[in-house]
């Protein structure tokens, strides 16, 4: 008795109060007398000799006769009739030892005759319910079970056998790196074979936080198997993650990968449904603006089924409960928007109105239990051979994934909806629990794009290192968080939350380090290749800054001038060895009695004017007359300029008040927003923490739970300089949630940006709270924002039933206006919302008035309670850019160029700063090592393959483009003819293009 009150006060699914809820609702009572219930459901069951079944249950055993046609004695019977094609009135009589107890008119109704396709496999959690490396020996050892279970089932027929799907790749090339010869073989021969599949995806990823390149580079191993074990990656699997990006479909396509099987778990916190989900029918092509498509497959349940679909109806259990439940749930598929009612999994929400499902095959996914990480089962095999000997209807097939959509695009494939854009992931507010370690990932995607460029041109072919750096950040990028229960610290199974997250969170740290480390060595060989072309002589030294952005531009380079070099007592210069100008420069010096662990020398800041992109300029270090000049103490009023902005900040009130754009004549900033420029916003709230899928259970429909907010207070500042490069501002402030919070504001010389920096030192709390900084612009909405493989924007197609109360961006977000045009950009922090602040609870009812201008920041969070860390602690930082334009300067853009062109270049300045490579000897002035002659076309990286160079390319525009690129020593390109070391490419509409060429 207590175990049962336990488990049935927890407000979870009961699989049986869901079975329960499936059998009430597809079957009719028909009779009650004597106490008794009579219920009745008519079935998509057919024999082999042409009958179809009718379905009664009694609350006590009776004979159950349909007169003139079939009869049987039980509680729960079938009975057969022949099949109809048009309704056919039967009547019913249910009998005891006394007599009739009763009769009615049973309506026997043509049913579907269905096809299902059931895909058995085990859904990767790299942690969850037990640490990490438990887990992946585990499915390690779940691939030696599918190889001897499909081994001896061969002579099953054929819909029977034993059939695996890999939902993760990672586990098989793993498992085919450390299994003897025979077994590799033995499996490759089952994959050539169809018995075994290994789908696209490496593993489940949180496809928001991947950058472009890494999407793309995540895929690369499907043309590995296919050269060394001969077996294509023909479909993909997408599981528990409700959402994914755009360039999804881009990067399967670019892999040959056309299915993709989704599998959404609302986990209770997530309301497609009311966001148009009710009108995303299934199957359907997913189409991305370059034309490329995958067929989409998705679990159906607007309260969360995603892939316990199988389980539930029971093919993992027994044949005879199979029997009970899984022609009901087709039978509710085919009659009922939903197959299962409001609140039957114990979530909120309402049953949405929609259409009854309306084709005759499904694709029904089960795994060897009712868990995370379940091993293979020989029970489903088992009853499909049962249920086809016994049904001619629906039949069964035991099969891998693309089986379902090779079916379906040979029959239907004309007749299914197309939904294009981004399917944007309701779990996406999970990535704000790690800020921190998601900072340092989103630092190492950039680095990792430069290193391998610099490493190109110096001559080396990094790409081994690259891809292995790669692939530590996408790890972390995958979307098991943390245990089951984080906020416990035991030594295994789902309360291991210490030992999970801290393996998580190193691997973030690791896969910085290696980007470090990869940038660090790139910059030294770019550094040694340019001394070797060069003349010995001249200057003391020279730097190549090099900017690895696509696209001219002045900014600031921050380099390292060592002791050993040129001494820190002799006074230097900075020449552009371009125009034989000098250029202002500030010094920061290494004290070796403050530091005597670092390298000794002074750190060279400096703007160098209009350098290409993908080029350096010289910049050469001479003898100077006299020490650089000291910074200047400004006066602490709070506000500095350059020749494009003035800044003022209010330190009474914690924010900044104004940005006034000099060209322009114009504010930017909405003095009249609920939440000043840069305001640090601290939310608490009225749920408890520490308690399993708590969010799932809660509603908010107001802001009731909203138990406190705070904002930054007591506001002081602590530097106001000019240096030779431009004027810093440093604030420091008081906020709830932190030991401290430091503002710093910076404009450069001759920059036309402003770069804001806060740190925070998190105090670690279990309560449930967030993290926002508001920046209310003076314009109107926003008009797009860079997605993964992608551009948004307001009027740009989602997929029906995508989270809409916040955006997990890439890095920036454009307004424009008729006069102006505005560009927002982030480094670490991907996670923001528009207008207003949400609660974080489903429906997520908004706190505040809409307000269009206004970008609130969601810098960090602790909302969840499963899977995501419990609390974070710690120093933070969060990097922010705002740039401006007038239309007036660029006037041969049209409306929406100006935004996507603009927010790249002011994300250009976080995430590609200029590299300064010391070199001791001087090569040529400048060099340009690639060129694009179109302006919304991105040049993402360099890099090599054997004698090819590889030109990555990225388009911005929403049409197709052709780009002219600019190689200098090109020879021959493959597929594209060259033309004065030139090739032209088509980019489809914000596509991906990869250019190899051979050069010189």
């Amino acid at each position: 008795m207590t175990s049962r009150l336990l488990q049935r006060s927890l407000g979870s699914p009961d699989y049986h109060g869901i079975r329960q809820a499936l059998r009430d609702d597809t079957s009719t009572p028909v009779i009650s007398a004597r106490g008794l219930e009579v219920r009745v459901a008519v079935l998509p069951l057919f024999t082999h000799d042409g009958r179809q079944a009718v379905r009664v249950s009694s609350t006590e055993p009776l004979t159950h006769v349909l007169v003139g046609v079939d009869s049987a004695s039980g509680t729960d019977v079938t009975l057969l009739v022949p099949e109809v094609a048009a309704p056919r009135v039967l009547t019913l009589e249910c009998r005891d030892d006394a007599g009739v107890v009763g009769s009615a008119q049973v309506t026997v109704t043509p049913q579907r005759k269905w096809s299902v396709f059931v895909v058995h496999h085990s859904h990767l959690d790299i942690g969850y319910t037990d640490p990490q490396g438990t887990v992946l020996r585990h499915h390690l050892d779940y691939l030696d079970a599918a190889v001897r279970l499909a081994e001896e089932t061969a002579s099953w027929p054929d819909d029977a056998r034993f059939r695996w799907t890999v939902e993760s790749s990672m586990p098989a090339l793993k498992w085919l790196d450390a299994r003897p010869a025979d077994m590799v073989a033995s499996f490759a021969q089952k994959a050539r074979e169809g018995v075994i599949e290994v789908t696209a995806l490496p593993f489940q990823l949180h496809t928001e936080a991947c950058s472009t390149e890494e999407l793309h580079r995540q895929l690369r191993f499907t043309a590995q198997l296919k050269d060394r074990y001969g077996f294509a990656t023909r479909s993909a699997m997408h599981t528990d993650v409700p959402g994914a990006v755009v360039g999804l479909v881009d990067a399967l396509n670019a892999a040959g990968v056309r299915y993709l099987a989704a599998a959404h778990n609302w986990a209770g916190r997530s309301v497609p449904y009311l966001h148009g989900g009710d009108k995303l029918t299934r199957p359907f092509r997913w189409r991305a603006p370059s034309g490329n498509e995958v067929i989409v497959w998705f679990t159906d349940t607007p309260h969360g089924m995603a892939y316990m679909e199988g389980n539930t109806v029971g093919l993992t259990d027994s044949y005879e409960l199979a029997d009970d439940l899984l022609p009901r749930y087709l039978s509710a598929l085919a009659t009922r928007g939903y197959p299962y009612g409001p609140g039957t999994f114990g979530w909120q929400g309402p049953d949405a109105p929609r259409e009854p499902y309306e084709l005759d095959v499904l694709h029904l996914r089960v795994q060897g239990a009712h868990a995370d990480n379940a091993g293979p089962s020989i029970v489903p095999a088992s009853i499909a051979r049962r249920w086809n000997e016994q049904w001619a209807y629906p039949r069964l097939r035991s099969a891998v994934n693309s089986d379902f959509f090779q079916h379906v695009e040979e029959r239907y494939h004309d007749r299914l909806a197309v939904h294009e854009g981004d399917w944007t992931d309701w779990w996406a507010d999970g990535l704000g629990s790690g800020a921190r370690p998601l900072g340092y990932v989103r630092r190492a995607q950039s680095a990792l794009r430069v290193a391998e460029t610099l490493h190109t041109l110096a001559g080396v072919d990094a790409t081994e290192q690259i891809d292995a750096a790669y692939d530590k950040v996408a790890l972390f990028n995958e979307h098991t968080w943390g245990a089951a229960n984080p906020w416990e610290d035991a030594e295994e199974a789902g309360d291991s939350g210490g030992l999970q997250w801290t393996r998580k969170s190193s691997g973030a740290y690791s896969a910085q380090d290696d980007a470090s480390d990869l940038l660090h060595a790139a910059t030294r060989r770019f550094a040694a290749a340019l001394s070797e072309s060069g003349t010995e002589g001249g200057p003391l030294a020279s730097f190549a800054v090099f900017n690895p952005g696509t696209w001219a531009r002045t900014d600031l380079v921050r380099a390292f001038l060592p002791r050993d070099v040129v001494g820190v007592d002799v006074p230097i210069a900075l020449v552009d060895a371009r125009t034989g100008e000098t250029i202002p420069h500030h010094e920061e010096f290494v004290d070796p009695d403050d530091w005597p662990t670092r390298p000794i020398g002074r750190h060279v800041h400096a703007v160098v004017e209009d350098i290409s992109g993908y080029s350096y300029a010289r910049i050469d270090v001479v003898p100077g007359q006299s020490p650089a000049p000291e910074p200047v103490e400004l006066d602490l009023g709070g506000v500095i300029e350059n020749e494009f902005y003035r800044v003022a900040y209010d330190v009474r009130e914690g924010y900044i008040s104004s940005i006034f754009d000099k060209k322009a004549g114009r504010e930017l900033v909405n003095g009249d927003a609920a939440a000043g420029f840069g305001q640090y916003v601290y939310d608490q709230y009225a749920t408890a923490p520490h308690f399993n899928h708590l969010s799932g259970h809660v509603g908010a429909h107001d802001r009731t739970l909203l138990g406190d907010r705070a904002i930054g207070r007591n506001a002081t500042i602590v530097r106001a300089q000019r240096t030779a490069v431009g004027e810093k501002l440093v604030v420091e402030l008081q906020g709830k949630g932190v030991d401290w919070l430091r503002t710093t504001i910076e404009l450069h010389d001759g920059v036309p940006r402003l770069d804001l920096t806060y740190q925070l030192a998190k105090q670690g709390t279990p309560a449930k709270e967030a993290v926002f900084l508001a920046f209310p612009f003076a314009t109107g909405p926003a008009t797009a924002w860079e997605l993964t493989g992608g551009v948004g924007g307001p009027d740009v197609p989602r997929v029906p039933g995508s989270a809409e109360y916040m955006l997990p961006i890439r890095h920036w977000i454009a307004f424009e206006d008729p006069e102006l045009t505005i560009a927002w950009a982030t480094l670490e922090a991907p996670l923001v919302q528009l207008g207003t602040i949400h609660m974080p609870y489903a429906p997520f009812p908004p706190t505040l008035e809409q307000e269009d201008g206004t970008v609130y920041s969601w810098a960090l969070n602790n909302i969840w309670d499963t899977n995501f860390p419990a609390q974070q602690q710690g120093e933070t930082t969060f990097r922010y850019a705002v740039t401006s334009l007038t239309v007036a300067e660029s006037a041969t853009a049209e409306a929406g160029a100006r935004g996507r062109r603009l927010g790249a270049a002011a994300a250009s300045g976080l995430t590609e700063p200029f590299v300064g490579a010391l070199i001791t000897d001087s090569p040529e002035v400048a060099e340009t090592y690639v060129s694009v002659d179109h302006p919304d076309v991105l040049v993402t990286s360099l890099g090599r393959a054997g004698d090819k160079r590889v030109v990555r390319l990225q388009s911005l525009a929403a049409e197709p483009v052709e780009a002219t690129v600019r190689l200098p020593g090109l020879r021959s390109a493959r597929e594209l003819d060259v033309v004065d070391e030139t090739v032209k490419v088509r980019l489809p509409a914000c596509g991906v293009a990869v250019v190899w060429g051979t050069c010189a």
